[in-house]
């Protein structure tokens, strides 16, 4: 065996996944399922009364429970390279312990009988660990949210200065987005495939019942009973009725949709990270940050975010897998071809490999954001200024002011302001221009004016946020708190997140 710094290692496993979701997609989760999924089938068959004898079934279900040793393993990794068939090298090597077992394993059934209802499991327990971290995160924002609603900051549209919001209601923002990209993902899980046989016509089935359809329907159904009741609870909201109709496999459209329900979670979780990158290069954010942590080996002074720049990299290699699992199930020729089952090894487990690493990053930061109060003021006050112009320019026009005119005198001084800032990097003066204007301080053109309007009132932040406070309050009310409920000690029970590296 090679030294493990001899052969590659994917970073998913070494740099970015939970051990949780590791596991999960482990070599030997999967074949524990598939001996599973046979116990079950042979249990339901004896039920039945197919000739599977309970003395074959107790033996199958004893070395089933113990899980499969690492020499089952490598004996069926021998059998592969003899067979080329993975699915039967299991068989054989599941026989070579269940000597009594041997004739009834499989009995009846294709191997998607076995993979894609395993598939099924693990997609289903991959879902549920994704929807727990994704309110996590959900809830992690809405912490800092919660803290920060009322401390205004300057809005952006177009990455230019515009109205002003509050700090915490961006965050309620981010928490939105990703509350309703959970929704979507998760509003159904995937639906396994059953028993159906070869092409999916239940034929084998069928023939083993002596034509009964009746037996079969129950065969079916006390095998997805077995297995949801082996690996699920009530609280898990499993979908457990089967596909109406398949080939070979489950519809590999169901990846697609399964992949681009991630990339959606992986799209909010993008832009937060992205938001939070640009905040950090005004000074008003800061991730959180080790003691010994270096962010440059050339320039001593860097605090790069990144943990969002990570982020960033894992949701967008996320995002672009979804194409692959389209071009999958567009080339299902018929009942099935198997060019899906390489390709399908690849894109599932990297793609939730990849947005579990990615959430655990996004809690870890909006547990220890860190908002620079001082710096988000100094940033918003020098634009308060131009932004108050809109509130100015409605005041004069209750006051009587035509409101043509005055906007026309307020574009010209805020223009004229706007270019001592940036060609001469001075203070922002358009405050004093307005005063010092006859127009704004006298009756002229329409009415009396400025010498009513409330001056120092006009630079204060809260006055621009509008109902932030409120929306944000609504929010955490109305939307997390009934996530809270459902999902809390379901996360209270996920392991800590952070960078691994």
């Amino acid at each position: 065996m090679s030294p493990p710094y001899d052969t590659y290692s994917s970073p998913l496993a070494t740099r970015n996944a939970s051990r949780a979701m590791l596991r999960l997609w482990s070599p030997r989760h999967k074949f524990d399922l598939w001996r599973r999924i046979w116990l079950a089938v042979a249990q339901a068959q004896h039920e039945l009364g197919l000739p599977v004898s309970r003395e074959q079934v107790e033996e199958l279900r004893a070395v089933v429970a113990r899980g499969i040793t690492d020499d089952e393993i490598r004996l069926a990794e021998k059998y592969e390279r003899e067979l080329r068939h993975d699915v039967m090298a299991h068989v054989h090597a599941l026989g070579d312990s269940c000597p009594k077992a041997r004739g009834i394993i499989h009995l009846g059934m294709t191997s998607q009988d076995v993979v894609c209802n395993a598939d099924w499991v693990i997609l289903t327990q991959s879902f549920r660990m994704v929807m727990k971290k994704t309110v996590r995160v959900v809830h992690s924002l809405c912490e800092c949210a919660a803290q920060w609603k009322a401390c205004g900051t300057l809005g952006f549209t177009h990455y230019q200065p515009a109205q002003p919001t509050t700090v915490g209601r961006r965050m309620a923002m981010w928490a939105y987005d990703l509350s309703l990209a959970h929704g979507q993902a998760f509003e159904r899980g995937p639906f396994p495939r059953g028993l159906r046989g070869a092409t999916g016509t239940q034929a084998s089935f069928l023939k083993l019942f002596s034509g009964s359809t009746k037996d079969v329907d129950l065969l079916e159904d006390k095998f997805l009973h077995s297995l949801v009741d082996a690996h699920f609870t009530p609280q898990d909201w499993i979908v457990s009725n089967p596909h109406t109709v398949v080939g070979q496999t489950y519809p590999r459209v169901e990846d697609a949709r399964i992949l681009a329900d991630l990339a959606s979670v992986a799209s909010v979780l993008h832009k937060i990270a992205t938001d939070i990158r640009l905040l950090c290069n005004r000074k008003e954010l800061d991730e959180p940050i080790e003691d010994k942590q270096i962010g440059s080996s050339a320039m001593p002074y860097k605090r790069n975010p990144m943990r969002c720049e990570r982020i960033c990299g894992l949701t967008r290699f996320v995002m672009n897998l979804v194409g692959n699992a389209y071009d999958t199930a567009a080339t299902q020729w018929l009942e099935r071809t198997l060019d899906d089952s390489s390709n399908r090894r690849l894109s599932l487990p990297e793609a939730f490999l990849a947005l579990d690493g990615a959430l655990d990053l996004m809690h870890n930061v909006a547990s220890g954001l860190i908002v620079h109060e001082a710096m988000v003021r100094k940033n918003l006050l020098a634009e308060l200024p131009f932004l108050a112009t809109e509130n100015i320019l409605m005041a004069c026009v209750k006051l009587g002011g035509d409101r043509q005119v005055y906007h026309e005198k307020i574009r010209l001084h805020a223009q004229a302001a706007g270019m001592r800032v940036k060609q001469e990097g001075l203070d922002n003066d358009l405050l004093d221009r307005l005063r010092n204007d006859r127009a704004f301080r006298s009756k002229a053109r329409g009415g009396p004016l400025s010498a009513d309007l409330d001056w120092e009132g006009l630079l204060d932040p809260m006055k621009y946020v509008g109902r932030s406070v409120e929306q944000t309050e609504r929010f955490i009310r109305d939307v997390v708190e009934p996530l809270r409920q459902r999902y809390g000690e379901a996360i209270a029970q996920l392991d800590d997140s952070g960078p691994r590296v």
